[in-house]
């Protein structure tokens, strides 16, 4: 081994087959320097490589480590077990999505070529209005392949190895992956029901951050939505961090069951990525970004020499969808049904006297003091829910239940069975 690049290999070779696994310190440079007769420089210079593809992560102080999940290492989703009631994936639900069959049949048999405009006009039309009809400038506007899509081009536009991102705790956990799979380091920010907490965010941003995720409306997995308050008590925050880049990640759009509060107005570096996946349906991978002149265009650069565009059929499909004159019926009508459902969960729970968070979106969060234990004993009443250190980084724990598929008397009847499980039991007499 002479030189960084065989350090790297040797590195990344030990990570991909277990010898070195997420979450390991390695040595400090100078013992590695030391040990394989290498220059200090040259450790180093392996070691920064290696962050910046996101295989490890530099802790100060601490130390090197290698990453909880390296760039190549798939998130594998949990499947449900056979038998059990889903209340852990959450999907949409697909009767509440629009028929599909109309516009696809309308859809023009021809084919689209090398030189056409990334971003159909009519699309970008609907969707400038749409956005204009929240308060967004959607001047500069590009189609993305979903959110995380959306959320990995802005971070890669705007930040660079090592940078700090705050994001929401508890908060979705590909977020957090995907910050950390691009080398970056994550902030955590405490969340309650009305969204990031003033007090959480200002300390973050005086810490120093580069950039902030958040989740307007439909936070997964606490269901948290701004309201005109709190989002002026977080514009004000952010008004004195002036070059800290603003995510909102609007991922449920229409379907949220909450009116959408914009943080980037005016801002140097601000992006809106609304996603069509809990309104139109997840198959589709399509959203539409906008944002500050300089990161839409960064995108857009970074597209054109990558994937080139997001399909022009999905563009015509969605369209199409949206150009329906029966589509606002359609997601109001899912709003409602959404909003009756985590209504049937949390007013059950309340009633026992539990917190429960359920103000937008397809999921409940409930405050548990054992995440495994409330897991295990639902799984044996019939019902999956997700446990929530999925989700959490320093939040208290607590378990998360998607109701995006399930009905009210199937959603009151889950609440029941935690009910059961959450009630103490009076403890018995040894004979």
């Amino acid at each position: 081994m002479q030189t960084a690049g065989d350090l790297v290999a040797d590195i990344e070779r030990r990570v991909m087959d277990g010898r070195l696994q997420p979450g390991q310190r390695l040595d400090p440079v100078r013992t590695t320097a030391t040990e394989l007769g290498l220059a200090p420089n040259t450790v180093a210079s392996a070691y920064r490589i290696l962050g910046e593809r996101g295989v490890l992560v530099g802790r100060g102080r601490r130390g090197t480590f290698v990453a909880e999940l390296p760039m190549w290492q798939p998130v594998a989703d949990e499947q449900v077990p056979d038998g059990l009631i889903d209340l852990a994936t959450g999907n949409p639900d697909p009767a509440l999505l629009p028929d599909l069959a109309p516009a696809l049949a309308a859809l023009p048999a021809r084919h689209r070529l090398y030189g056409e405009p990334a971003v159909r006009a009519d699309l970008a039309e609907a969707l400038v209005a749409d956005m204009a009809g929240d308060g967004v400038d959607a001047t500069s506007v590009a189609v993305v392949g979903g959110a995380l899509d959306g959320l990995e081009r802005v971070l890669t536009a705007r930040l660079r190895a090592g940078d700090r991102v705050a994001i929401e705790d508890p908060g979705y956990p590909a977020v957090g992956h995907l910050v950390g799979a691009m080398g970056l380091r994550a902030v955590p920010i405490a969340v309650d029901a009305f969204g990031p907490v003033p007090a959480s965010l200002a300390e973050a941003l005086d810490r120093g951050v580069e950039a902030l995720v958040i989740t307007p409306r439909a936070q997964n997995p606490t269901g948290a939505a701004l309201d005109a308050d709190r989002a002026a008590a977080l514009v004000a925050s952010l008004a004195r961090h002036p070059d800290v880049l603003v995510i909102e990640d609007d991922h449920a759009g229409p379907v949220a069951g909450q009116a959408f509060h914009h943080l980037g107005g005016g801002r140097r570096a601000w992006v809106t990525i609304r996603s069509m996946a809990k309104s139109l349906g997840p198959d589709l991978r399509v959203a539409v970004l906008v944002g500050d002149d300089t990161t839409v265009n960064r995108v857009t650069a970074r597209q054109a020499v990558g994937a080139g565009w997001v399909s022009h059929l999905l563009q015509r499909l969605v369209t199409a969808i949206l150009d329906d004159p029966g589509l606002a019926g359609t997601t109001e009508a899912a709003a409602e049904a959404y909003r009756r459902r985590r209504t049937a969960v949390a007013d059950a729970l309340r009633a026992a006297g539990h917190e429960v968070g359920d103000r937008s979106g397809l999921n409940v969060w409930v405050p548990v003091p054992d995440e495994t234990q409330v897991v295990t004993a639902m799984e044996r009443r019939g019902f999956a829910v997700r446990a929530g250190s999925l989700y959490r980084q320093a939040s208290p724990p607590g378990i998360r239940l998607s109701i995006g598929g399930v009905d009210e008397a199937t959603a009151t009847a889950a609440a029941d069975a935690l009910i059961e499980v959450l009630t103490p039991r009076p403890s018995g007499r040894g004979g």
